[in-house]
């Protein structure tokens, strides 16, 4: 789906009382749709009508608020509860929603994984049927999220390096169509308790390391697992335990 989001002129223009208006109560809008489906996601799981279920509810706005900084050419690579990112990016609708949590294979109706993958696994095409390259630059692009806590953690780094090597490498600019001379970044989600993985800090230290354009978005719900933060995570704060990663 090519981009059709707005929120580059949204950030960089001077907003009127009315747009500002508009942009408040479409937003509101998307977070009770996003809500709603999942509350009927989950009682359709409960009650034997889906087999499986896993939903984004309580991220709405804090995802709805970094889509806004979402530009064409960025990457997305997060996990199964960024139903509100892909929505908000205008990648995914609710009819996507239903169709995966309810495993349709035909990719008309879910076009992101026909089917194949659990609910929430948002994804973009890279290349054409034919196997071509599509424009990535003008894009918005989505990984396809894996359900293994953290596994998004390396890809992340790995998008993030991508545009680091087409910046420095001189032989790498006349490739347009992939990278926009390494202006793009990589958007990386993940819970607070996959935090807890060691892919996690490996990836963050190889990111500070490299100096690459990631930009990391935690959801803190204060427990992983049912379990409460302060038995699995180092101060009960993924922030303060991070601080030592800042650069001076």
């Amino acid at each position: 789906m090519e981009n059709t989001s707005n929120n580059q002129s949204l950030v960089s223009e001077k907003l009127s009382f009315d747009r500002f208006r508009q942009e408040v109560l479409k937003d509101y809008k998307m977070a009770c749709e996003s809500r709603e489906a999942s509350l009927l996601g989950r009682k359709e799981v409960l009650t034997g009508k889906a087999k499986f279920g896993i939903f984004g509810d309580g991220k709405e706005v804090a995802q709805i608020a970094a889509a806004k900084f979402f530009r064409p050419g960025d990457f997305l690579s997060g996990y199964y509860r960024d139903q509100t990112f892909a929505l908000a990016l205008g990648e995914a609708t609710i009819e996507d929603f239903f169709s995966q949590l309810y495993a349709d294979p035909n990719p008309i109706n879910e076009p992101h994984s026909g089917g194949r993958q659990m609910n929430s696994h948002f994804s973009t095409p890279y290349v054409t049927p034919e196997g071509e390259w599509l424009d990535l630059v003008n894009r918005n692009n989505i990984a396809s999220p894996m359900a293994p806590t953290a596994a998004q953690m390396p890809r992340s780094v790995g998008f993030a390096f991508a545009s680091k090597v087409f910046r420095q490498s001189p032989e790498l600019k006349d490739i347009e169509h992939l990278s926009d001379n390494g202006n793009e970044i990589c958007f990386c989600t993940i819970g607070d308790a996959s935090t807890s993985e060691g892919l996690f800090w490996e990836s963050v230290n190889a990111a500070g390391v490299l100096q690459v354009p990631l930009a990391i978005f935690i959801w803190d719900d204060g427990y992983g697992i049912s379990v409460p933060r302060k038995y699995q995570t180092t101060k009960n704060s993924i922030s303060d335990a991070l601080a030592g990663m800042q650069w001076d």
